[in-house]
């Protein structure tokens, strides 16, 4: 995995533009040429150029990423293989996040295949800007069709409950919980999402700089006891958006902000492996990259782990969508689209995206299964089971103890890198999708500039009132200064310097 590389370039994305675009073809522009113009995350995408000792080894054939995806695809498509009597050159850029990509979206940008997150995609089928996968595209009938006949059931039935089965194909998936280093947290505090205001890790904890990511767990502390015990709806609970429950998270996550290091969207990775913090609210993928990054740092021993609170997880999911104004009803461009989907839903290609980013593709399949295990197999140890993603027909995993804790009933709540990848099913069935806050956007939007912003309030009345003195004691400095300026060196009225000028 091309950790470093991927750290590096994360850490200048902080402070980076968001959207960027990535010349990853050096295909000749030919005038006949078919432009397809793609738009995704920030390395979200195998660029390629693994070192030489990168090698997957698998029993069904090795895998390297030599070239980027993109070049790939590009070279396959152009290709007699692949079937299609038209050439295609691929325009790739970034977007930061997914207000990033809709807003260029607004200002007339122009792109034919996205890959937004889940509540994004519901925007956008909401607002009838996309366009429905074509009936070739999920004939399952077609061997090539990679994407339909080699999908997680688990993925299709998520995008299948909010009726996006047929606008969206899944990409990468994956929880939300809470890296930590177990030698500075108590495991019991790591079981509920309340530890983001417990005073006893004061300024060791980070929150995600976002209102979605933000307001989910303060719904999760807001709602405990009723997800702790089974009583009330889930779904409902967690996309609450009434005003007495907007107010309710407010109070919660101002409590938070008292409470954490920081709010942050990437510098979390960083205050974690350094040891600033002792727990980062995170995204299961990036807690994959922390870990992996912690374990190569020898200056720090301490393992990292991943925990899933008891209350609830957010199931997030990321997918490719069709925009109705690039696409524009070229059927040609519609076709070039599904292909791509289809191409990197081949699971050879599945597997060397998720090696590259570190997150879980919506594809599974023996090979994938096969992947995992070569990644994670041990000859002796305990099993896992992944049947919920994988199916009932794979067997569960062997894999080493020591990276999973076992509660007494024989539930796992926490565990490192695979139990991040593949959270097992008693951690799938308490997460929630998060959904489009709708025509409740600008309430919680409101809600969430009165938790970043600045308030007199929160500060000190003892430094409130010395920032004021100083101002006043300063305007009043240079009041006199002025005033003393024109006595002592006051030039001669104008009037004056006429007539002397006349006398002359």
């Amino acid at each position: 995995m091309k950790k470093l590389l991927r750290f590096v370039c994360s850490l200048a994305a902080a402070g980076a533009v968001c959207f960027t675009a990535l010349p990853l073809t050096a295909c000749a522009k030919d005038s006949d040429e078919l432009v397809l113009r793609v738009s995704s995350w920030e390395e979200y995408i195998d660029l390629g150029g693994w070192d030489d000792d990168e090698v997957i080894d698998l029993e069904s054939g090795d895998i390297k990423g030599v070239n980027s995806m993109v070049d790939d695809f590009t070279e396959w498509f152009n290709s007699e293989e692949s079937g299609f009597d038209f050439k295609i050159r691929v325009e790739y850029s970034t977007f930061g996040t997914n207000e990033d990509l809709y807003n260029r979206l607004n200002l007339g940008d122009t792109y034919d295949l996205v890959c937004p997150s889940d509540y994004m995609i519901m925007q956008l089928m909401r607002e009838g800007k996309l366009i429905e996968y074509s009936p070739e595209f999920r004939d399952e009938t077609v061997e090539t069709n990679y994407y339909i006949n080699n999908v997680s059931t688990f993925i299709s039935d998520a995008f299948e409950s909010f009726g996006g089965q047929n606008y969206a194909a899944g990409y990468m998936w994956g929880t939300t919980g809470l890296v930590y280093n177990p030698e500075k947290v108590d495991t019991e505090d790591v079981t509920s999402w309340n530890i983001l205001r417990n005073t006893k890790y004061a300024r060791q904890v980070t929150i995600k700089d976002n209102v979605r990511d933000s307001y989910f767990p303060a719904l999760g502390i807001l709602n405990a006891e009723k997800l702790s015990s089974g009583d009330g709806d889930p779904y409902a609970l967690l996309n609450d958006t009434e005003d007495e429950t907007i107010d309710a998270a407010l109070q919660i996550l101002k409590e938070i902000k008292e409470n954490v290091y920081s709010f942050e969207t990437d510098s979390g990775k960083a205050d974690m492996i350094t040891g600033k913090v002792v727990a980062n609210y995170q995204w299961s993928g990036d807690a994959v990259f922390i870990m992996d990054e912690a374990d190569d740092d020898a200056s720090n021993p301490t393992e990292l782990w991943y925990s899933v609170p008891d209350e609830c997880t957010n199931l997030w999911f990321d997918g490719w969508v069709m925009l109705k104004d690039g696409i524009n009803g070229n059927e040609k461009k519609q076709a070039a689209a599904e292909a791509f989907v289809n191409f990197l839903s081949r699971p050879e290609n599945a597997i060397r995206n998720m090696y590259y980013i570190g997150y879980t593709s919506a594809i599974a399949g023996e090979k994938v299964y096969e992947y995992l295990d070569w990644n994670y197999g041990v000859e002796d140890g305990v099993p896992y089971d992944v049947s919920n993603f994988f199916g009932e027909g794979f067997e569960p995993l062997i894999v080493d103890a020591d990276t999973l804790e076992f509660e007494e009933n024989g539930e796992i709540n926490r565990g490192r890198q695979l139990f991040a990848q593949y959270p097992p099913q008693n951690i799938t069935e308490r997460s929630t999708i998060m959904c489009d806050f709708k025509d409740r956007l600008a309430a919680i939007n409101q809600m969430w500039i009165d938790v970043r912003c600045l308030d007199v309030k929160d500060f000190n009345p003892a430094v409130v009132w010395s920032v004021v003195a100083i101002v006043v004691l300063g305007a009043a400095a240079i009041v006199l200064y002025k005033f003393r300026y024109q006595i002592f060196y006051r030039r001669p009225e104008k009037s004056e310097e006429k007539s002397e000028d006349i006398s002359k």
